[in-house]
């Protein structure tokens, strides 16, 4: 990726603010739905079947913990938000409190997670499709959906925000209704079963079958369903009420986590053997509802996860234009990227489209090298984002407290206590994935990409600096 201007100083601070050019299109109900149903992905729905293979009933300590560790870093990122809402979230927050390196690093790997992220989206998609239509090619559905939610992107904000809206929708009734008939059948209340009570959760190896390290794997597994939580504090800086609408929806966190992560989590290892295989052929999800009786269980699955691919498609690819636009703004991109269109950043959004497609054409040509290569750089890109974050917490904490009390909506629990736990978790996991044979690769192509964005950002900020005096 190439940039054609330098790096702005420390002084003035970043022109991207709650006053953006960007304009509100996005109200109160759009961001309440994305808070509410915007993370939940195929990470959750397809993805948690590995980390229960290899946890077994644990998993649900392994959602408990990383979920603990996210409500930290949302709530610090919340009160950061609300107190300066900006496009470019957490990136802002950086370079404000770190550096102008800082805000280059973190905004630019965030972006890169995002756009490889839109091609996964998009292939697992296809993949669907192709499944209820044997025949077509998998291409001709990338295409179609890629197109679809660029097009969505470049209109008014407020078409990304309808999007979301009924996508959430579905996807918080899914797991609702998921999570109703769960319940009853732990219960023994839904007609044709019987209360599992411990059967699944003690036998076959007990509540660890695979001792700490499958706990591990399962806990890497979580972190990977939490990502996405941050792009309601980029979409809030186009909202009508910013403040509010990060306050809001960094309060409803908790229980969020609570019901649909963990809750999930515990009526499936309740109700089905950890190890049936099953859980990992067909999914979690789909596993469940296949053992209550649900016709069609693999299929109404299957249009869900559809549902959920293409709302992360949408939201990432709003979430990486907003990064990109944000960085230009700053002086850290090419100036093209910065030009608005009807308030909508549309070269920005064509570009975080285009990478996003150019993955996918790498995941058919080079499935082996450069795509492999990409997957392992964006593995630990979470961790290193959430990290930034505690560590700009830190700083601007401080400063509000002296120059801007008034501005603190939001608080992040046990100041300065608590923040030191959740970036000794952040440590922690990276350590973990760093320890582990499957993720080792993944830390070290992760940690390359953050050393060379921190170098290219470091000396662009004093090349800045040096032109300034």
């Amino acid at each position: 990726m190439s940039h054609s201007t330098t790096v702005a100083p420390p002084e003035p601070p970043p022109t991207d603010s709650g006053a953006s050019p960007l304009g509100n299109g996005l109200k109160q109900r759009h961001l309440s739905m994305i808070a509410l149903g915007g993370v939940i992905g195929a990470g959750l729905f397809v993805g948690s079947g590995a980390g229960i293979a290899a946890a077994g009933p644990s998993i649900v300590l392994a959602y408990a913990a990383s979920g603990l560790l996210v409500m930290f870093v949302m709530r610090m990122l919340g009160e950061m938000s609300a107190a300066d809402p900006a496009s470019g979230s957490f990136s802002v927050h950086a370079e404000r409190a770190i550096g102008p390196w800082a805000g280059f690093t973190a905004g630019w790997m965030f972006w890169t997670l995002l756009c490889v992220g839109v091609a996964i989206e998009a292939i697992g998609a296809a993949h669907i499709m192709t499944g209820w239509f044997p025949g077509t090619p998998s291409w001709m559905w990338v295409l179609v959906f890629m197109a679809l939610f660029c097009g969505s992107n470049l209109a008014a904000v407020s078409n990304f925000g309808e999007f979301e809206f009924w996508f959430s929708a579905l996807k918080i009734g899914a797991i609702g209704l998921f999570l109703g008939l769960g319940v009853l059948a732990v219960l023994g209340l839904l007609p044709g079963t019987g209360a599992p009570g411990t059967a699944n959760l003690l036998p076959d190896g007990g509540f660890l079958p695979r001792g700490v390290d499958g706990l591990l794997v399962g806990l890497l597994a979580s972190v990977v369903a939490y990502g996405g939580l941050e792009t309601v504090t980029i979409a809030a800086a186009e909202s009508q009420d910013p403040v509010r609408g990060v306050a809001k929806a960094v309060r409803t966190t908790m229980w969020r986590i609570a019901v649909v992560y963990v809750g999930s989590m515990l009526v499936i290892v309740t109700l089905l053997p950890w190890n049936d295989p099953k859980v990992t052929e067909q999914g979690p999800y789909a596993a469940t509802l296949d053992h209550l009786g649900i016709p069609a269980a693999g299929q109404i699955m299957n249009a869900v996860v559809l549902v959920a691919l293409l709302s992360a498609m949408n939201a990432n690819i709003y979430g990486s234009s907003r990064m990109a636009y944000s960085l230009v703004a700053r002086g850290q991109g090419p100036k093209a990227l910065g030009r608005l269109a009807g308030r909508v950043p549309r070269r920005a959004v064509l570009a975080s489209s285009g990478f996003g497609f150019v993955t996918v054409l790498l995941s058919y040509w080079y499935p082996d090298t450069l795509f492999a290569w990409l997957l392992n750089m964006v593995g630990g890109v979470i961790l290193v984002v959430w990290g930034f974050i505690a560590v700009s917490q830190v700083v601007l904490r401080r400063r509000l407290e002296r120059e801007a009390p008034e501005k603190l909506v939001v608080r992040m629990w046990g100041f300065p206590y608590l923040t030191w736990v959740a970036l000794a978790g952040v440590a922690g996991v990276l350590a973990l994935m760093a320890l582990g044979e499957d993720t080792r690769v993944q830390v070290f192509f992760t940690g390359g990409l953050t050393v060379a964005l921190a170098a290219i950002g470091y000396v662009l900020q004093r090349r800045s600096a040096a032109t300034a005096r």
